[in-house]
This record gives C-alpha cells, sequence and structure tokens, in this order.
C-alpha cells in the first residue's frame, strides 16, 4: 500500500489555559507491510426501475415480519441455521472484528434448562424489579414470565457480544463498538430467517448471566439476545399491531 493510504493518527494533548492545545506528533498505525490488503469492490448496478422494484419486493417481504412466541416442534435442518448465522456475520462491525459468538442449541435437555432458569429470572422481573413504565406499554402485549418458547422451539440461538480479542501480540485488548455490531448482525440474522420462512423473536431474560455459565463461555462473551427460531404452531397468535408510518420515524433535510 502507498503512503497516500497509510492511517495516520494526530495525537493532541490539551493544556490547562483554555483553547490552547498543542500538536505532538503524527504517528502511522500502519506500515505497507502491515497493511490490509485491498480488493476491487464487487459491485453491480441496477437500472432505476429494477432499483425500485427489488426496494418494494424486499419492503414487502419483511412488512409481513412478525414475532411470534408461538412454535411449532417441527424440526428445521441445521442448514438453516447455519446459512443465518452466515448471513448475520456479513453485518459491519467496528474494526472488521466481528465481536459476536453464536450458540445455536438443539439439544432439548440444555434448552429445559435455559428456560428454567430464564423463568426464575423473568418471574423476579415481573413480580419485583420491573418498572411501572415498562410494564405499562408490554402488558398490552400479553407476555409473562412464562417462557414456552424456550423448549417448543427446535433451535434457541444466544447471541453473545464480545468485549475482548486477543491481539496477534498474544495480550488481550478491547473491541470496539461491540454492542452497535451485534444489534446490526442480529437484525441480520432476524431477517435471514424470515427470508426462508421461519419465525424468532427477540427474548431478552435480565441478568442473563446465567447463559454464559450453561453454555460454557469466557468472561469476555456477554449474553446479548436469546432467539427461539423454527416454524409458527398453527394455533399461533400476535398481537394486533400497526408500524409507525414513515413520516414519524425520518426526517429529509
Amino acid at each position: 500500500m502507498n503512503s497516500e493510504l497509510s492511517t495516520i493518527v494526530y495525537e493532541w494533548m490539551f493544556t490547562n489555559t483554555g483553547n490552547d492545545h498543542r500538536f505532538i506528533q503524527p504517528r502511522s498505525l500502519m506500515n505497507d507491510e502491515d497493511s490490509q490488503p485491498f480488493l476491487p469492490l464487487q459491485y453491480e448496478k441496477f437500472s432505476k426501475d429494477i432499483m425500485k422494484e427489488k426496494a418494494s419486493s424486499f419492503f414487502s417481504l419483511m412488512d409481513n415480519r412478525r414475532t411470534t412466541r408461538h412454535f411449532s416442534e417441527e424440526p428445521v435442518e441445521k442448514e438453516l441455521i447455519e446459512f443465518a448465522i452466515k448471513t448475520a456475520s456479513t453485518a459491519p462491525s467496528g474494526a472488521h472484528l466481528q465481536p459476536w459468538t453464536f450458540v445455536a442449541i438443539n439439544d432439548q435437555k440444555l434448552k429445559s434448562k435455559i428456560r428454567d432458569a430464564a423463568e426464575i429470572e423473568e418471574k423476579k422481573t415481573y413480580d419485583e424489579r420491573m418498572p411501572e413504565a415498562w410494564a405499562e406499554v408490554i402488558q398490552p402485549l400479553g407476555t409473562d414470565y412464562v417462557k414456552t418458547h424456550l423448549t417448543s422451539a427446535p433451535w434457541v440461538v444466544v447471541l453473545f457480544r464480545q468485549s475482548k480479542r486477543l491481539r496477534t501480540n498474544g495480550e488481550w485488548g478491547p473491541t470496539y463498538y461491540s454492542m452497535e455490531s451485534c444489534g446490526i448482525a442480529a437484525g441480520l440474522f432476524i431477517s435471514a430467517i424470515h427470508n426462508m420462512g421461519l419465525t424468532t423473536l427477540t427474548h431478552t431474560p435480565s441478568p442473563m448471566g446465567f447463559l454464559r455459565d450453561l453454555l460454557d463461555r469466557p468472561a469476555h462473551e456477554h449474553a446479548m439476545l436469546v432467539m427461539p427460531v423454527g416454524y409458527p404452531s398453527k394455533d399461533a397468535m400476535v398481537p394486533d399491531l400497526t408500524r409507525k408510518p414513515l413520516e414519524d420515524v425520518a426526517i429529509f433535510i
């Protein structure tokens, strides 16, 4: 890589005299021999009509997506879960560190352990810990501490966020924007699941430390989402909801 593409960090030291500051010294973070190789972008440009058609088609697909807590016990092939995780892993992430671990559980005994532990925490939340403002907004949705979806769905996928990573020098260092990165990955996972004709929901038992213990994950991994995956049951029901219109969620300037 030529010098123009080298990354330069300018360090600044601010004195205690108001806005006065001193420029210290630029230093290169990336030498030519250490730099990441670059490849031509693989890109296909579509006509405006095709772009609108693709945009409309994808919106219609996703607009039909619904979260359900009622799952069929019909088996789901492992390959489909693998594709969803691979799709999630195409998400952009801070410094391309991909700070996520997806743990996919199909074992019924382990799912039962997860449900038992989750319901203990959820009952405490509903009975003791839930703020009134939170109870107000979830009451119409009919949720409670009983989490049958954790055992009825054929798969339970737990997304762990990695707060640290092992550096090339053998030392542990932080990851960057891990919450944002994992959030984007979760969105792609949910989209992939819906696209293949399955359903999921985002379950967030709180606290979630028990998941690290049950799934034998290291201390730098933090459970972020629990996502049961499967076919909806024949009697699956969903709340009669409407989504906010565009004018309520977007501002064009």
